[in-house]
């Protein structure tokens, strides 16, 4: 079981200076684990070697080709990771979708004042349903997918020096 602070909870308690202990929250399914080595140019490795990546970087010259970059592993997780929450709200609102995709957008955006951000893009396609429902379905599936919960900050994150 895996136990994370709740952000909040404090002010539902009253107290604006002491935030609550960490509560049980939901349960940890798996664990996934890569090792990076190199950045944005060198490799990424799983433990098991099932991801086995020499990264290209489409920032270097010389290297834009000789891989997948972390923006492109990020867009496919992320298509994916949605598409199964988008079939999941297409059943939650009783619409039955067949052959449909999803297309993820990745872009790495340098900022003004310094330092980068992401911007996401994601198309859905379902074939014999209307746009209207396939926005419904869409804003149901941004509602319930981790990834796009991750990315509106609602992901725990712990530091480890090892």
């Amino acid at each position: 079981s895996s136990w994370f602070y709740c952000f909040g909870a404090d002010r539902l308690e009253g107290s604006r200076t002491r935030p609550l202990p960490f509560h049980p929250i939901m349960k940890t399914l798996f664990t996934a684990e890569a090792i990076s080595k190199g950045g944005r140019s060198g490799t990424i490795q799983s433990p098991d070697r099932l991801l086995d990546v020499t990264l290209g970087n489409p920032l270097e010259k010389g290297a834009e080709k000789r891989g997948p970059n972390p923006e492109l592993l990020f867009a496919g997780a992320y298509s994916a990771c949605y598409h199964g929450a988008l079939s999941n709200a297409a059943k939650k609102l009783g619409t039955p979708v067949k052959d449909s995709t999803v297309r993820a957008l990745v872009s790495l955006i340098e900022e003004d004042q310094g330092g980068y951000r992401l911007g996401v893009e994601l198309h859905a396609q379902l074939p014999g349903i209307d746009r209207a429902q396939v926005q419904r379905i869409m804003d149901e599936a941004h509602k319930t997918c981790p990834y796009s919960k991750a990315l509106r900050g609602d992901a725990a994150v712990k530091l480890v020096v090892d």
